[in-house]
């Protein structure tokens, strides 16, 4: 995360809004959040820059002016577009840094930790960070034993949508096992609408599809293995996952329009093909921002007419709890890291998380935050799921893995998966793809 499929996932916007509003944003040089009189930092700024655009900057910036209210800091937001790794490093090199970066992938984090970039958590931050999330984030925040990523927004990608008139007319309910959800897409075909609107032409949500099974299928230990090429691709298990995926891939009852439909479909159409005006499928899968899209998008309110229940174990594992999320790190070439730090710290405890938790299109992984900050029933639902996986939560296993081969478009695992989609017969040649494209990636 955030490559450009990744953003079209994260926001309510369709991709044409989503530019339009970021080129915006760009050309009046971000938002800025003016001082409140008085305050420990009066008189400085912190600069912070992120790929949210659109109804997520709006937001964030409600935070940014909850942290001015409090310490008296003037703030600056600055859209970093889609390759954060490219921006940050063109900041630095033309001396203009921004003091704080919201970073969207592990691998990227790791990037800038090993060019010396980032400043580690203050003591106070670590603490409060200690206090309020489960360990699991603060490893995902965590580069060769020092701590400098502090996760503050997440998302849960272990969700699978519907349209509640679809399951009443095929008088089928929530699938609680992988077998039953296949079983349950095949009813309602045969009631007249195909199971899944699969978003094929972003690669990205194919790599969602199979971090679930695989996660479920495998087990924890395995997949941090795989997330970290501690074994290779052409492992049993990951032919066994693609073998279990590829049953799905190549039963048109299962799959809206075919594959080559789905290789056409983006992310905002396929939660469209569900729930917009002419539905053509009964369900998609992605994460909980599908809630936010349909709501926006198509006047759907989650919880009545557009409806989710958790991604099913498959094959008598447990059911799987897949994230990923954005990290606030400091750098040490911004012109103010000190108040960068203090941002953080602010950042660290419930009351920022709690204020764009009642704006919306936002979970925190903070176990702080009072469920009841959250907007909604179906958002404080999905929040508390996350909260409670703790530790048995598992970071999008694509954005932990080196850009080439996770996270680019038309290449890795994202083409690889997408020619599997289109022919999904041959579990092992794919594996034996992927294990090549990694390989190169990882570097061994």
């Amino acid at each position: 995360m955030r490559r450009p499929a990744k953003t079209a996932r994260r926001t309510a916007l369709t991709a044409a809004t989503a530019l339009v509003l970021a080129l915006t944003a760009t050309a009046c040089g971000g938002g800025t959040t003016g001082p409140a009189s008085g305050g420990e930092l009066s008189g400085q700024t912190v600069t912070v820059a992120g790929v949210w655009t659109g109804s997520e900057q709006k937001n964030f910036k409600k935070v940014l002016d909850a942290f001015t209210a409090k310490t008296g800091a003037k703030t600056v937001f600055v859209p970093s577009g889609d390759n954060v790794s490219t921006f940050v490093g063109s900041k630095i090199e033309g001396g203009n840094a921004p003091d704080v970066v919201m970073v969207p992938q592990v691998g990227v984090l790791k990037q800038f930790a090993k060019e010396g970039w980032l400043q580690p958590l203050s003591e106070e931050a670590a603490k409060t960070a200690g206090d309020t999330l489960a360990p699991v984030w603060r490893t995902y925040g965590t580069v060769d034993g020092t701590y400098y990523g502090l996760y503050f927004k997440a998302a849960h990608k272990s969700t699978v949508w519907y349209a509640p008139d679809a399951f009443t007319q095929a008088g089928v309910t929530e699938p609680t096992s992988y077998a039953d959800l296949l079983k349950t897409g095949r009813t309602l075909a045969d009631s007249g609408r195909p199971a899944f609107a699969i978003a094929g032409e972003d690669g990205w949500t194919l790599t969602d599809w199979f971090e679930n099974i695989y996660l479920s299928q495998a087990g924890p230990e395995k997949y941090d293995q795989l997330a970290q090429h501690q074994i290779k691709w052409t492992d049993d298990s990951v032919v066994r996952a693609l073998t279990t995926l590829g049953e799905l891939f190549k039963d048109k009852q299962l799959v809206a329009g075919g594959a080559q439909t789905a290789l056409q479909t983006d992310f905002p159409t396929s939660v469209e093909h569900v729930f917009g005006p002419q539905p053509k499928a009964g369900m998609v899968y992605e994460g909980d921002f599908v809630g936010g899209v349909a709501k926006d998008q198509f006047g759907k309110t989650p919880g009545k007419d557009a409806k989710f229940f958790p991604f099913p174990a498959v094959d008598g594992g447990k059911a799987p709890v897949v994230s990923g999320g954005d990290a606030a790190v400091v750098l040490k070439q911004g012109k103010n890291p000190k108040a960068g730090m203090e941002l953080l710290e602010f950042l660290a405890g419930p009351e920022a998380a709690a204020i764009w938790a009642g704006a919306g299109g936002f979970l925190s992984p903070n176990g702080k935050v009072d469920p009841a900050a959250y907007a909604d029933d179906t958002t404080r639902s999905t929040a508390r799921s996350l909260v409670e996986a703790g530790d048995s939560v598992r970071f999008d296993m694509s954005d932990q893995a080196p850009a080439a081969f996770g996270g680019t478009k038309g290449a890795g695992e994202w083409k690889i998966l997408q020619d599997f989609l289109r022919d999904p017969s041959d579990p092992q040649g794919t594996a034996a793809k992927l294990e090549a494209e990694a390989a190169k990636a990882y570097g061994n």
